[in-house]
């Protein structure tokens, strides 16, 4: 995987994407001298349209769209996927069965790295954890390059990169899927929480975490390992991986482990036998305790790198958030209305609705990953906080209805709908000053939306067109 691996060589860039990572692919095997580099995926062109105009024109670079060609795998000499195609892809597993090497962008930017990677994953808080690492970091006079955060392509950051002094990069189970096959993992590795997810892509939930703890699984007795010691999953993960790195732990309690907690309202720094309170948990301007959770993993983190705890203390307030995840977008006639399209499944969304007190018009519902939704329609049914709910149509939402309707909440459904723009308009009619207006849908969004960031930004346009936005 040495710089000018690819040249001369003919390379199929497997799933081309409308999000942009294909494309900063197509990019990297030009700037490596690729003889040629074929770009198959099953959407057609006019699909594809604004990757498609990025790329068009660049030497070597012909398109194979609305659909696959055998040849495409077997008469070539390398194949780099697309995160989200699993391994279990036959065009994937026609390719390993002639020998023919398959990378992902991940692979390739890990084996190529020269400076630090903070690699940062779990079902949900990877953005929120990742971008506060950075932040912290650059608070610190640190040069940080961000990957992986948002949709910028993995390949296009990896020049930047060497010429900072650490990456902080955000790595999906799917991104780290491809680590074993460099024996890699990052210098230090955050590992947020695991939850049941992408069941419609995995077996099992056994299989989810064995990717997820690609992490950390090569790490060296040089490296650091970050874990929620709040989380059962990430315990016996941790414990059965029995990983040689430095472990440190971040938690609300205090679990007599190195690492970050919460004491009495304070921040508590352990390493060795020794304590130090920094920092208030007042100085988290996040919302809710998962929220906070996330702060003490990047602090946890960004100790671990060496940055001292009164330059930390110092940063931890400057820090606001990220877009679409418990997002304010606007407060209007004395309602608040939130972004977080980021909370994909039933337990962020839960999370999500534990973080207010006042009363909550929800927005949720989708589409499904072979997830349970009981928890959560019990949760909504419960809950004194939950006024009402406006769902999108999707499969996910007839197995919401029907739990929320089994714990006695049927009371509670508003409508269902099949666009924003009637979502929040039936939100302005249902709330009251003094509420909040919460998009937390707990479900994917294909079906009505591009994806989670097409419908975040769609809720925000929306809630902007007739507000005085913040």
């Amino acid at each position: 995987m040495r710089q000018g691996f690819f040249g001369g060589r003919k390379v199929t860039v497997f799933g081309l994407g409308i999000s942009g990572g294909g494309v900063g692919t197509v990019e990297f095997l030009v700037r490596e001298g690729a003889r040629e580099i074929r770009v198959t995926d099953e959407k057609s062109s006019e699909e594809l349209a604004d990757s498609i105009a990025k790329i068009r024109g660049l030497p070597g670079v012909t398109f194979a769209l609305g659909g696959h060609q055998e040849r495409d795998f077997t008469e070539v000499d390398a194949v780099i996927k697309n995160p989200r195609i699993p391994w279990t892809n036959p065009f994937i597993l026609l390719s390993k069965e002639k020998g023919i090497p398959v990378f992902m962008d991940s692979s390739i930017f890990c084996a190529r790295s020269k400076t630090p990677i903070v690699g940062v994953t779990g079902t949900k808080g990877k953005t929120t954890t990742s971008s506060a690492i950075a932040h912290l970091l650059r608070n610190a006079g640190t040069s940080v390059t961000e990957v992986g955060i948002g949709e910028t392509p993995v390949l296009s950051l990896l020049a930047e990169a060497e010429a900072s002094d650490v990456t902080v990069f955000e790595l999906s189970s799917w991104r780290l899927s491809a680590l074993p096959s460099i024996e890699k993992s990052p210098h230090i590795s955050v590992l947020t929480n695991i939850a049941p997810d992408h069941l419609n892509y995995y077996d099992s939930m056994n299989s989810y975490v064995e990717d997820k703890m690609n992490i950390a699984r090569f790490q060296t007795a040089e490296d650091t390992l970050i874990y929620n010691a709040e989380d059962p999953w990430i315990v016996e993960a941790v414990r059965t991986l029995n990983s040689p790195a430095h472990k440190k732990a971040f938690s609300f309690a205090d679990h007599g482990l190195e690492g970050m907690y919460v004491r009495d309202g304070d921040i508590v720094s352990r390493e060795g036998a020794k304590e130090t309170v920094f920092a208030s948990v007042s100085d988290v301007r996040l919302p809710g305790k998962h929220m906070l959770l996330n702060m003490l993993a990047a602090l946890a983190a960004t100790r671990a790198f060496g940055i001292d705890l009164e330059t930390l203390s110092r940063s931890i307030s400057s820090f606001s958030g990220v877009p679409h995840r418990l997002e304010l977008v606007a407060i209007h006639n004395g309602v608040r209305w939130y972004n977080d399209t980021a909370a994909t499944i039933p337990d962020a969304t839960i999370a999500a609705l534990r973080s207010f007190e006042n009363p909550i018009v929800l927005i949720a519902g989708g589409s499904d990953k072979n997830l349970e939704f009981e928890s959560l329609g019990k949760f909504i049914a419960e809950s004194p906080s939950v006024k009402t709910t406006i769902l999108f149509s999707g499969s996910a939402t007839k197995k919401l209805v029907a739990s929320i309707r089994v714990f006695g909440g049927a009371r509670k459904i508003a409508a269902e709908v099949s666009s924003m723009e009637e979502a929040v308009t039936l939100a302005r009619a249902q709330c009251e000053s003094g509420d909040a207006v919460l998009l937390s849908p707990g479900s994917a969004s294909f079906g009505l939306f591009r994806n989670e960031f097409d419908r975040g930004n769609q809720f925000r346009n929306s809630v902007r067109a007739f507000s005085s936005h913040l």
